[in-house]
Formats: C-alpha cells, structure tokens, sequence
C-alpha cells in the first residue's frame, strides 16, 4: 500500500480499536478505581512492549528523549487518568464525542506554538464544533441527572494533552521509528505508573474475586490492542500523514463507542446526536479543502 492507503486504512484500525476502547474502560473500572485503571493500563502496555520490542530503543538518540518524556507525559500519563475519572460518571459514548475536541486543540495548538498554518474556514469549524458539544452536554445534564458533567473538563483537558502530543510527534520525532516512539513512552512511564500504583493500595486492598479477575482481563486487552499496538499505529499514522488527519480518528470513535454504549443499556437521544452531527460538521469544515 501507498501512504494515501495506509493512512486511511491506519484511520479506520484505530477508530475501531480505540471506540472500543471507552467500554472496556467503563467495564474495568467495576473491579479498580480510575487512578489504578491508569497505573496498571500502563504498566501491563510498558511490560509487553518491553518485552517484544525492547531493541527498538536503540533508534531514538540522545536528541529525542526529551521528546519521548514530553509525549510521554501529554499523551499517555496524564490522559489515562483523566479519562478513567470521567467515565466514572459520565456514558463512555457521551466521553467519546467530547473528545471530538481533540483535532480542534491540535489545529489551535499547532498554529500557536508549532507554526503549522490557520485559516479562517477551520476557525469557523471550530466554532460549530464548541456550538455542537454545548448541546451534547446541556441534553445530557437533562436526561441523565445523575451524572455528573463536571467532569467533562477532564475530557477536554485530555483531549489537549493529545493534540500537544500529535503536533510534537509530527514536529520532533518524524524521522525515528514508530515502534522505538511508543517503547519508549512506556519506559519512561514504567516507574512513575507502578510508584502510583503502589499509593493506591493495590497490592494490599484489591480483591480477587470473580469481577477484579474480569476487570484484569479487560484491562489486559485494553493495554495489548488499545494502547500498545494502537499507539504504534497511531504514531506512525501521524508521521505519513498530519496532525489534524491523525486526530481525525476521534471523529470516528463515537460511531463505534456510541454502538458498544446502546449494547451496554446506555441512553442517547435524538438531540445528543443531533450535537454530535454538528460537532462532526465542525470537523469537516475544519478538514475540508477550498
């Protein structure tokens, strides 16, 4: 395949793995706390990766590792813990479409700080965007009262986090290799996962019963397929492609999150998905060509 291809079929992998992604963490988070999630997603992703793909390492250079320990840090620690908190009490499908957001930050972001161009026809999608997730949210304090919608700035601050890593991939660590990008995150994230997971009481409060046995297995899969062959998909995608169409992907995500979410007895209406369309026009118009 040709990169045209292969970005477009790297796309639609990733939707796939990563809209799936938000019930397995809503599932794991039956049997251990949103900080745990984290801690061990990363941890279980570092021991893989490490294992089959330790000689990857010896690709990034002494000029890359402050790169590695950024990306690190705004792609992968602080989002796995922001994201767990905010499926705790919000719908996963609903989570997903906030992180609609993500292209929208990674198009301001890249043109404030990483001197990528801005037109107006994007700020006008961005716009739309914000008008669609205002709707989302609203509807949503309406139908489910019980959820607690202070916490959707933690998508939203998530979904930063992931653009700065976007914009940086593409800027900093285009020439190194996907794999050795990924590894290297994870072994950065190592020690720091497993010291927050030790505060958590883990090791000494976690029951093995039939639900935290299913909660690690959810989690397993999660860091297999969502994290670690995901995020080297995901790293190479932004290295053949661009920032803006890398994160394009979570424009995608809420189809298949929204599919899981009503599987799993999750309510949606009409005008949450009347905000979600809106938001995915904003999108457009941030993508579209003239």
């Amino acid at each position: 395949m040709n990169n045209q291809q292969q970005k477009w079929f790297y796309l639609i992998v990733l939707s796939l793995v990563w809209g799936s992604s938000f019930i397995l963490i809503k599932k794991a988070l039956l049997g251990v706390t949103p900080i745990q999630l984290g801690a061990l997603r990363m941890i279980f992703t570092a021991i893989i990766l490490l294992s089959v793909a330790f000689p990857s390492i010896k690709k990034i250079k002494k000029k890359h590792w402050k790169h590695i320990f950024y990306t690190a840090l705004v792609g992968t620690f602080i989002p796995g813990f922001l994201f767990a908190y905010a499926i705790t009490s919000i719908d996963s499908s609903v989570v997903s479409i906030l992180n609609c957001f993500t292209p929208f930050n990674t198009l301001v972001l890249g043109a404030v700080f990483f001197g990528f161009a801005f037109k107006k026809q994007q700020l006008y999608g961005i716009l739309i965007g914000l008008l669609g997730t205002l709707i989302l949210v609203l509807k949503g304090v309406d139908l489910n009262p019980d959820q607690n919608y202070w916490f959707t700035p933690f998508v939203l601050l998530g979904s930063i986090g992931y653009a700065i890593n976007a914009n940086m991939i593409k800027k900093h660590l285009y020439n190194l290799d996907a794999l050795a990008i990924t590894t290297g995150n994870f072994l950065v994230l190592l020690l720091p996962a497993i010291i927050v997971l030790y505060f958590t009481g883990f090791f000494t409060d976690f029951v093995y019963d039939e639900v935290g046995i299913q909660s690690l297995g959810y989690l397993a899969i999660l860091s297999i397929v969502g994290t670690s062959i995901a995020k080297t998909i995901y790293n190479k995608l932004v290295q053949i492609s661009s920032p803006i169409f890398s994160t394009s992907v979570t424009y995608l995500i809420p189809i298949v999150a929204i599919f899981w979410g009503i599987l799993d007895g999750e309510q949606l209406s009409f005008i949450q998905l009347f905000g979600g369309v809106i938001i995915l026009f904003g999108v457009y118009m941030v993508n579209k060509k003239k």
